[in-house]
């Protein structure tokens, strides 16, 4: 009799216990962020305890690369990897990086390979890792995957699949300024006529986040200098010295006066330097390689978002589906002014930055630019990205195109006038 008392006591506490194991969440699950476009706020939720707790002690976070450090693309998140393991107290076996990862499988070999390892967090840097990460990602579920660039993090509803970016279009329009200050001094200085005020602008792809970039550039010199006009071509490849370097040319021989990039090589701001016109150049500045030429550069700040990801591990809390940092987190910077930049930059750079950060000037204000000769009121933009790249999300409200903010990554694609596109042509 005792023996059946025991036996039905274990089979009650096995069924609970199995029961409580099925309905159970786990601890360490992160929640959907909504997809704004802004920082949302994390979920907090218990940390994990006992030995297999992470902590800054054990985390790991594995970066994929698309190039190496000749890069200057690459470069900027190198930096910000090796600042954020600095800051974070972190040793080389927590931060494993891999470099020279093509937009393909590998980045999945890459991801899967890092998680093996034993990386909590893996990251990639180019747009086409996305697709390879959202596979990686769904494979490991227990491992937080965070990409650069992308557009499907608030579509996909992984919650462990993440897309960042910043609104670097203020920062390029800083840059902008200072390049339309530089136009003025040679108008002034009788090196050039107002009508010869002509820009070149070295892009990658045809990509929206090319052409905000170059739009939000033009935008700001165009704010200093009015008889700014600008022309547009691209290499179709981030990273290509070769090709960089003769787009640059060409728009020099097309008597461009000043030379600005979404490109990743040294290449462009190389040959202005040989043939002695301004540069604007992205990612970290040329001044010690191009001292003759070089202004100012607009680059990306990667830390915060790298400090946001691995504490928000740590700390048990969600990592945003859809991030972006601006001017106030750190996450948008201009680079230190080169020696050829005209007196009154910085001032000017610092009136219009506080400006942007309080709101008062937007930089796709539709007051400011045309399209076609009509000033926009409507446009729908791709956010919600699918195979065909269907347009699906009003931009324009309150008088301005609200750039990255329903979603992190740019999708302004509008071709405004005053800018000419020489693939168009």
């Amino acid at each position: 009799m005792a023996k059946k008392i025991l036996a039905l006591v274990l089979a009650v506490l096995m069924t609970a216990v199995v029961f409580a194991s099925c309905s159970g969440t786990n601890e360490n699950q992160t929640t959907q962020a909504k997809p704004t476009g802004e920082t949302a706020p994390a979920t907090e939720t218990k940390p994990a305890e006992g030995p297999n707790a992470v902590t800054l002690k054990n985390v790991k976070i594995g970066f994929i690369f698309l190039h190496d450090e000749q890069s200057t693309y690459d470069k900027n998140f190198i930096d910000a990897a090796k600042a954020t393991q600095t800051a974070l107290g972190l040793t080389d076996a927590q931060v494993l990086i891999k470099t020279g990862v093509p937009e393909g499988n590998e980045c999945y070999e890459a991801a899967a390979d890092l998680v093996d390892q034993g990386c909590n967090i893996v990251f990639a840097d180019s747009f086409g890792h996305e697709d390879y990460m959202i596979k990686a990602a769904k494979e490991f579920p227990n491992v937080q995957f965070c990409h650069a660039t992308g557009t499907k993090a608030h579509t996909e509803n992984l919650s462990n699949f993440h897309n960042a970016f910043a609104s670097i279009y203020e920062g390029r329009f800083l840059a902008g300024v200072a390049a339309g200050l530089k136009l003025n001094e040679m108008i002034e200085a009788g090196t050039i006529k107002a009508e010869e005020a002509k820009i070149g602008y070295v892009g990658a792809f045809p990509y929206a986040e090319v052409i905000s970039g170059f739009t939000s550039f033009f935008l700001g010199a165009r704010s200093i200098c009015p008889s700014a006009t600008m022309e547009v071509d691209f290499t179709n490849s981030w990273f290509d010295v070769d090709a960089e370097r003769e787009m640059a040319n060409k728009l020099m021989d097309r008597k461009c006066v000043l030379i600005s990039q979404h490109a990743d090589s040294m290449g462009a701001p190389g040959a202005c330097e040989l043939r002695g016109v301004p540069d604007v150049s992205y990612n970290g500045s040329t001044a010690a390689t191009c001292p003759n030429t070089y202004i100012v550069s607009s680059k990306i700040n990667w830390q915060p978002y790298f400090e946001l990801i691995i504490k928000s591990v740590v700390e048990g809390k969600a990592i945003p589906a859809d991030w972006s940092g601006t001017i106030a987190t750190g996450s948008v910077q201009l680079t230190e002014l080169g020696a050829k930049a005209p007196a009154g930059t910085q001032a000017k750079i610092d009136e219009i930055k506080a400006k942007l950060t309080s709101g008062s000037l937007k930089v796709f204000d539709t007051a400011t630019f045309k399209v076609n000769g009509e000033t926009l009121t409507t446009y729908k933009a791709d956010v919600d990205t699918d195979p065909s790249y269907t347009p699906d999300t009003e931009a324009i409200a309150d008088g301005y195109f609200h750039e990255s903010e329903y979603r992190s990554a740019p999708y302004f694609d509008l071709t405004i006038d005053g800018i000419t596109r020489l693939d168009k042509q």
